[in-house]
């Protein structure tokens, strides 16, 4: 059992980390002005995200790619659609259960967040998932680990 786990706990990782490289290496081929930047020069001089905007380019969404790779890896090793629950204890909340029906789904909320928070357009949400998609298939079709037995 744990070597299965450290197994997924190091397909994730490379995962997540390619995931990171190839979003950082687009927003910088691709720098796009966040939409608070976009309407507070263009609309309104006063409108606020609800979620402080980062001060690098906005796409692709970095949420949304690496959201999706692990989303990928995942569903590759347990298999899928596969439902499971989260829970979180917040300050303001306290215990709060969140459930999904697959790891798609979860990767898809906490992609749109980020529209919803103001930081991102839906291109870099819709986009950022397929490209952590398309790193999560590269991954899980591509790496095999043969990890050395030990005690067996």
């Amino acid at each position: 059992m744990l070597n299965r786990a450290a197994e997924l706990y190091t397909m994730v990782g490379i995962t997540v980390m390619d995931a990171f490289i190839a979003t950082w290496n687009h927003k910088y081929l691709y720098p796009l002005l966040r939409p608070v930047t976009y309407i507070n020069e263009y609309i309104n001089p006063r409108w606020q995200t609800y979620l402080a905007s980062p001060g690098f380019p906005e796409y692709p969404s970095g949420h949304s790619t690496v959201s999706g790779a692990a989303a990928t890896i995942l569903t590759s090793y347990f298999g899928g659609p596969r439902a499971f629950s989260n829970e979180n204890v917040t300050p303001n909340q306290g215990q709060v259960t969140r459930s999904f029906t697959s790891f798609w789904a979860a990767a898809s909320e906490a992609a749109i967040s980020r529209m919803y928070g103001g930081i991102h357009y839906r291109a870099a949400i819709e986009n950022g998932l397929e490209m952590g998609r398309c790193i999560g298939d590269y991954i899980a079709t591509r790496i095999r680990l043969n990890p050395i037995r030990q005690g067996e």
